[in-house]
Formats: C-alpha cells, structure tokens, sequence
C-alpha cells in the first residue's frame, strides 16, 4: 500500500493527458516489460542527479502500485550525486527519504511501510549494482543518449527524453520546475503499468 499523500499527488498528476507522440514511446517501455521474463529497467541520464533518480522511483512506485513484477536502476555517464532540488521534489510527492552522508549520499527512499526502500545515490549505468545484461536501457537525456552508442548487456534501447529540470537551478524556481518534471514522469509512469495490466 502506498503512502496515501502519493495517491493524492497521482490523481492531480494523472489528470494531465499525455500525448498520442509520447503515448508510442511509452508504449515500447509497456511492450518490453510485457515481453521479458524478469523485466529490469535501467534509466540513464548525464549524471544521474535528476531525472533518471526520478524515473527510476515513479517506476518502482507504480510497478508496486500496479502489482507488476519489475526491477529498477538507474545510472549516469559520470557519476556525480542525487540532485537536492530532485530529493526535495519525491519528498513533496509525499516519499519518506533519509539522507546519508558524504559528498555522494546514499538517500533511502520509501513508497510504502511494506516494501523496504530504495537505496539512491549517483552512479554509472555500468556501476556493479546495476544490471549487466537482460535489460532495458532507458534513455532520459539526449546528452547521455549521444555519449553511449551502445550500452552493454542492454535487450532494448528506448530514448524517453524529458527536459532537464536543471534549468530552474538557482532562479527561486526551482520548487515548481522540479514539481512539474516529477508530476510529469509519475504520470508516464503510472500509464505505462497501467496499460502492462489492462
């Protein structure tokens, strides 16, 4: 059972209609999963600060949410740390988050009191705690999509990109930005395991 303050932030983030172009994206997310025996997605970004952390936590939410058998990763081309504008972003949603220590910390993200939480922290998509083969690699940003023809060890290969949210650093805009990136990929997410079980 999730966290009821994220049902809460689904219902508003889920009356957002998602267009027919990115609906067929998503759609190639829905067929992967469908398809694979243990399906494992692996979302990589730049640095794995921003939207490939938030990516990879909407999927494992609504993959639970949903009751669909899914494992979720996620890395960078360089590893850097977890985005505090993006950690602010889950906790607004609603996300129980402790943060460790370091310069790099390892944050404990938790959707539900029955699931043990999710261990979040910067590193590359070929880090020894990701997936070396049998995957799905998920491409958030074209900058990471460009410096890696190939991911290794990847089954599938889907370019989902969304706007950095990083742009909004430093501007006293950050709060909305961030919100509305997260809004959005919960959103996404929350269709493509909807539609893994319809």
């Amino acid at each position: 059972m999730i966290y009821p303050q994220i049902k809460t932030y689904l219902e508003k983030a889920t009356s957002v209609e998602i267009t027919d172009a990115r609906k067929s994206i998503l759609n190639e997310i829905v067929e992967y999963i469908k398809s694979a025996e243990d399906p494992k997605l692996n979302f990589i970004c730049t640095h794995n600060s921003r939207r490939s952390h938030l990516s990879q936590i909407w999927a494992q939410t609504m993959a639970h949410h949903y009751g669909v058998k899914v494992e979720t990763f996620s890395g960078g081309t360089e590893a850097t740390a977890f985005n505090s504008n993006a950690v602010a972003a889950i906790e607004s949603a609603g996300f129980g988050v402790i943060k460790g220590e370091g310069s790099n910390p390892r944050y404990k993200v938790k959707f539900s009191d029955g699931v043990p939480p999710m261990i979040c922290y910067s590193k590359t998509f070929d880090d020894n705690v990701n997936p070396g083969s049998d995957f799905a690699a998920i491409m958030t940003c074209s900058e990471a999509d460009a410096e890696c023809p190939i991911v290794f060890g990847a089954d599938a290969r889907i370019k989902l990109f969304y706007e950095d949210p990083k742009v909004s650093d430093g501007t006293g805009n950050e709060e909305k930005v961030y919100g509305e990136r997260s809004g959005q990929i919960a959103a996404e997410m929350a269709y493509v395991f909807s539609q893994v079980k319809s």
